[in-house]
């Protein structure tokens, strides 16, 4: 037994060398914002394979903190570096909970205007794209687009080639989104599109052939949602005949009609979070109980929330000046939020239980199309923490970021190419970066390398028949294999 401990003493002696020059290289390359992959299998290399697991993660902490120039955080650090081969397992999982704690804070704009940049355009549309989903099957990353052209476009993204279009619509494809109740049950992939022609149509992309059609709106059908619960078995659709209809994709039978807007509704989103206290008791109700509700946006300047199982209306938001083009639900520690984007050039934030504006962002300098939770956060020394990072997208040719918080002047802006004339919708994705070709694929991976992900911001132009395809993260850091149980961390660089 005192052999075994002398022998490890050894090997953490040399591994701990091994981590001093990796550190000392590490240093010297964030001086140049360069990322040390190098330095990282080099170690893993020379390093024993106990030690490899906390050092991965203990270099890209000290990377992340040599890029933020976190002098007090780097030295809190390095006080424990001195027993990291001593610790007990427990104390490995406070580190990752550290570990995170410290990426989410470094995982901020500031890095990001640095580093963003146009990867992909998708052209084969014959006029402008008005909307963009994303999924996976068949092992390949997808992407959906509707068009003014009439037409449902679907694309890869590994090859940037168009590999389907559906042109039965004879009207504007407003609205696109995949369906993944389709795919959970019936291992079917299927795409969703409403239409300038008063109808909803689903596409099975096997069979190249549409599956069904709701047409019981009496106008244009100018935005659909799936639902967050029951496996988006429900889809709510919003249409100029100032109405928004509530459907059962399985009988494809339509539950409610929610009349109330007074001109066309233009957008809606479905809350992902259950709140009970608009309905004190607990019934379960043919839609799966309640608590869910619908926001909408229309062009009678109102933003309204209805009550799922009810189709009763809960509350109306006063106060844009021109018609809302975009509303979306907060998630996780937002769900009371709504977000806005209108006509009047403004974005809004809205308290659900107070039913008050809370905040309003200025900037644009046309009608702001689209609104979205990006996944960043900024520091605000106002507050003494994180602020979450909202986005827009705007006629005016831009995409702006906002702090949540702060009512000041945009983060960051990006600009449209010279000759687009505006953004009409935006959507942060996920992208899983494939192996090569001499790579060996598992059946569950498809050849996609293991927690090697991407975030990339989908968006369109107004007058340009091109998708574009726009990414935060030139560049990327992840944890191994080893940390399958944590969430993987994205941070951009130069």
């Amino acid at each position: 037994m005192f052999a075994f401990k002398k022998q490890r003493r050894t090997y953490d002696l040399i591994d701990a060398e091994i981590l001093c020059e990796s550190i000392k290289n590490i240093y010297f390359m964030t001086r140049k914002y360069d990322y040390p992959e190098k330095i990282f299998v080099q170690m893993e290399k020379q390093c024993s394979t106990q030690s490899i697991f906390i050092f991965r993660k203990l270099l890209v902490l000290f990377y992340l903190l040599c890029m933020k120039q976190l002098e007090e955080d780097v030295k809190i650090i390095i006080q424990h570096w001195t027993r990291m081969l001593k610790i007990k397992l427990g104390w490995i999982n406070d580190f990752d909970k550290i570990i995170i704690n410290y990426t989410i804070s470094i995982f901020i704009l500031d890095i990001f205007r640095l580093s963003s940049k146009l990867l992909k355009t998708f052209s084969g549309h014959t006029n402008f794209v008005w909307s963009i989903d994303y999924s996976n099957f068949d092992c390949n990353q997808v992407i959906y687009s509707g068009s003014e052209d009439k037409t449902v476009g679907i694309w890869y993204v590994d090859t940037n080639k168009q590999i389907q279009s559906f042109n039965e619509h004879s009207g504007s494809v407003y609205c696109v989104k995949y369906s993944q109740y389709y795919y959970h049950n019936y291992h079917y992939n299927v795409i969703c599109s409403s239409s300038e022609d008063k109808t909803i149509c689903f596409w099975n992309l096997k069979h190249n052939q549409r599956l069904k059609i709701f047409n019981e709106h009496d106008m244009s059908v100018n935005c659909i949602e799936f639902s967050p619960f029951n496996g988006g078995r429900y889809l709510c659709s919003g249409s100029t005949d100032k109405t928004i209809r509530l459907w059962d994709v399985e009988t494809s039978k339509s539950l409610h009609v929610f009349d109330g807007h007074t001109r066309t509704v233009w957008c809606v989103d479905f809350s992902s979070f259950q709140n009970n206290d608009n309905n004190k008791s607990n019934i379960i109700g043919m839609i799966g109980g309640n608590g869910y509700t619908i926001c909408s946006g229309a062009f009678d300047k109102t933003i309204r929330i209805w009550d799922i199982e009810t189709a009763k209306q809960l509350n109306v938001f006063k106060g844009h000046e021109h018609w809302v083009r975009s509303v979306k639900y907060g998630s996780n520690e937002l769900v009371n939020i709504i977000l806005s984007g209108s006509d009047d050039i403004s974005v809004r934030l809205w308290d659900i239980r107070s039913g008050q504006q809370i905040q309003m962002f200025n900037g644009h300098t046309n009608y702001v199309s689209s609104v979205e939770y990006s996944p960043f956060v900024v520091k605000n020394t106002e507050v003494g923490g994180n602020s979450n990072v909202i986005c827009s997208g705007s006629l005016d040719n831009t995409i702006r970021f906002w702090d949540i918080r702060s009512n000041k002047n945009e983060l960051y802006a990006i600009n449209g190419n010279n000759g687009d004339e505006g953004i009409i919708c935006l959507k942060f994705v996920s992208l899983k970066i494939k192996g090569n070709n001499n790579e060996k694929k598992s059946n569950n991976h498809c050849g996609v390398k293991m927690n090697t992900t991407i975030i990339i911001l989908l968006f369109c132009f107004f007058s340009d028949t091109n998708l574009k395809q726009y990414t935060p993260f030139s560049l990327l850091i992840t944890y191994n294999s080893y940390l399958n149980e944590y969430p993987t961390v994205f941070f951009p660089f130069k």
